[in-house]
């Protein structure tokens, strides 16, 4: 090893203990919020649950259009007609960001009748809410083409112009389920976990893009009808989230540029916790909470 690589190595954790202090100090100052008049941003599966949430906070917000994207016309037009009675410019396009060909055909005709996406919320999801040995092959396919393989469809379909304009985010409502899975539930854990890995490759990636950035949100079990009929043991202790309040905390680190954000905090006690707790330990904290059995009520979207 020559000289300057031994002064490379030593010097390293005394770089690293200077980042962490100044971003630890940036974090306790107040920061700048980015100003949402101009952009216009599109939420995929934003016609119900979350999505409706997140349409409703960006317009309040002040986003210049909102454009919705999903399956079911009757919820994508009752949004777009709510939002578009508070002031805002909203559209609706019917597309499954599972079928790639859909994706690139559909962000073809958004750019030609609406304009240029600068916010991507990717937040179409849904969950089988069944065992493996349970499962149906297909369903476990569907599970991984839209929590995943979407997001990679809808990203390479908006991000190149967000490049060309140095001016552009990509958004991701996750789970805490992708750090932190649990049973009966792992066609959904398994895909949020390849997800949560997607942005953080490109997050990484997007270091030297300026005016283009990344928010993944990792919330606790919010309270949607997707998740309908999961129990917490200990509801007053790990209370539900409210929707509105995933949708205003998003919207909120957006517009601070936060690369990540973990609702309620208290959940990164649990992935700090799990990086160095022994199996065991885990195994018991999962019977005590009830994470072992939580989905055996689960009914889903009806």
């Amino acid at each position: 090893m020559d000289l300057k690589s031994a002064c490379r190595m030593c010097l390293f954790p005394v770089q690293m203990l200077y980042y962490i202090l100044k971003a630890s100090l940036f974090s306790l100052l107040p920061s700048t919020r980015k100003d949402l008049t101009k952009e216009v941003v599109l939420i995929t599966g934003g016609g119900r649950g979350i999505g409706r949430h997140l349409a409703k906070e960006f317009a309040k917000q002040g986003a210049r259009k909102v454009i919705l994207w999903g399956r079911t016309e009757k919820c994508l037009k009752e949004t777009a007609e709510e939002i578009s009675l508070s002031g805002t410019e909203c559209h609706y396009f019917l597309c499954d960001v599972a079928n790639r060909e859909e994706v690139y055909k559909q962000a073809k005709v958004v750019r030609e009748k609406v304009g240029d996406v600068t916010i991507l919320v990717n937040n179409a999801a849904v969950v089988h809410g069944k065992s493996l040995m349970d499962s149906d092959d297909d369903a476990l396919l569907k599970s991984q083409h839209i929590n995943t393989m979407g997001q990679f469809w809808t990203t390479k379909a908006f991000l190149p112009r967000m490049l060309e304009l140095q001016h552009g985010h990509v958004v991701c409502i996750n789970s805490i389920l992708s750090q932190s899975p649990i049973p009966g539930a792992i066609d959904y854990c398994t895909s949020k976990a390849s997800s949560l890995a997607f942005m953080e490759s490109l997050t990484l990636g997007l270091l030297d893009c300026p005016g283009v950035g990344c928010t993944t949100v990792l919330p606790f079990h919010t309270n949607t009808e997707m998740f309908q009929g999961m129990r917490v043991r200990f509801p007053l202790l790990f209370p539900p989230l409210r929707p509105e309040v995933v949708a205003q905390r998003t919207v909120d680190a957006v517009r601070a540029d936060k690369a990540y954000l973990y609702l309620p905090w208290t959940m990164h006690a649990l992935v700090f916790l799990k990086s160095f707790m022994p199996q065991v330990s885990l195994e018991e904290i999962h019977r005590f909470s009830g994470s072992y059995t939580c989905m055996n009520t689960f009914k889903g979207r009806t």
